[in-house]
């Protein structure tokens, strides 16, 4: 057997596989790009090499691709509590996920079918007051907010500081829902008049090189209405979405989605459509402020290390891909507003490591500009600066 390929048993149990990329990277699961395992059937760990490891014990999907915000029955939370995310659930509780999960299509369908109906002057009113009951209701949710938001304000900021941002970034995530449910009745010119976009000629260069664009982007501002830019101006554009169940809801969610021509992949199936369209000089989306697989990078996050997504930065380097950081707000009058950035200038000195973290401190900067500036539109519900326990013996 070829040394790349060969094989060898670990303690425990797993089946470990040297291989060469950039061809075999093509046929991992999205869920899988953090370089490293936490407990799936396949992962990636080196940006020079692949090394795969076979485990029966499926890994929750990973946000390191952008998967937009995971999407419960609204009317329960907005997002899931971070503590919960990798934890087994029991056998009565997977019934319970169950049914919720298939409540939830009537329910999105339902929304669906009222919210356009319904002036944005209302609408918004009545989401933000969602917004207000679930930050009320929701402890973990709005202790995990507190806690990104001492990180980002600072710890000598008064808690009522904190407690003010934080309810702020819980209506933020509401109208996020009301937005979502209203898009696809939305037509083109009526999301060109809602969003502005500073930094087109950005894209446009990078794409000059023609290896693709990867959009490093965070959960920030809204997602669902600004996306729709870059369909309507003829961008192809290829996003990762969370596999919801029942599968009825996963396609009806993706039919709002992808209404004006976004292309959505579910995150559980091959990475091959994301590097293809890179090969086609295409664009991506990847998100790098949320970890829920306990690898990537370790970063001084405002002043504070955290473990961040990484998967963005390494695909650039191994692809020449450029990473082009864009970032879009939510304004008061609940119009937006997206920043496109130049593409980040990265080192490719044949050190991955080196390289790797040289690049994740550059994207660690650009989010440390919008988050600082407007800590309210980071609509993170999990706890950024969390480390993951080490593995005991």
């Amino acid at each position: 057997m070829p040394e790349d390929q060969r094989q060898h048993a670990c303690p425990d149990g797993a089946i470990h596989s040297r291989l060469s990329l950039p061809r075999q990277i093509r046929f991992l699961r999205p869920s899988q790009l953090q370089f490293e395992h936490v407990g799936g059937p396949l992962l990636l760990q080196s940006a020079s090499q692949a090394s795969l490891r076979l485990c029966p014990t499926p890994c929750a999907p990973d946000p390191a691709l952008l998967s937009f915000d995971k999407h419960i029955p609204v009317l329960y939370h907005l997002s899931r509590t971070g503590d919960n995310v990798n934890r087994p659930t029991t056998e009565s509780e997977s019934s319970s996920i169950l049914d919720q999960t298939s409540l939830s299509y009537y329910i999105y369908r339902f929304l669906g079918a009222l919210v356009p109906h319904i002036p944005p002057r209302v609408g918004y009113a009545i989401f933000r007051v969602l917004g207000d009951l679930i930050y009320s209701t929701s402890a973990a949710d709005r202790e995990n907010v507190h806690d990104n938001l001492r990180h980002v304000l600072g710890p000598e900021v008064a808690r009522a500081r904190i407690e003010k941002v934080a309810r702020r970034v819980f209506r933020n995530q509401a109208c996020n829902y009301y937005d979502l449910f209203r898009v696809a009745s939305l037509r083109s010119e009526q999301i060109e008049r809602l969003v502005t976009v500073h930094g087109w000629e950005h894209v446009d260069e990078a794409l000059l090189a023609g290896k693709g664009l990867i959009l490093v982007v965070a959960h920030f501002g809204n997602v669902d209405v600004i996306a729709q830019m870059f369909a309507i101006r003829r961008y192809p554009i290829t996003v990762a979405a969370e596999h919801l169940q029942p599968e009825k809801l996963y396609r009806y969610v993706t039919s709002l989605r992808a209404s004006k021509g976004i292309r959505l992949i579910p995150v559980d199936r091959l990475l091959r459509p994301l590097f293809r369209a890179l090969s086609r000089n295409e664009i991506i989306g990847l998100a790098v402020d949320r970890n829920l697989t306990g690898t990537g990078t370790l970063t001084r996050f405002f002043g504070a290390p955290a473990l961040l997504p990484d998967g963005a930065v390494r695909v650039a380097l191994r692809t020449g891909a450029a990473l082009v950081p864009a970032f879009g707000l939510r304004r008061p009058d609940d119009t937006f507003e997206a920043f496109i950035e130049p593409a980040l200038e990265l080192e490719s000195t044949g050190n991955p490591p080196h390289d790797t973290h040289s690049g994740m401190a550059k994207v660690v900067g650009v989010l440390e500009k919008y988050i600082g500036r407007y800590p309210e539109q980071w609509v993170m519900f999990q706890p950024v600066w969390k480390l993951p326990r080490p593995a005991t013996e």
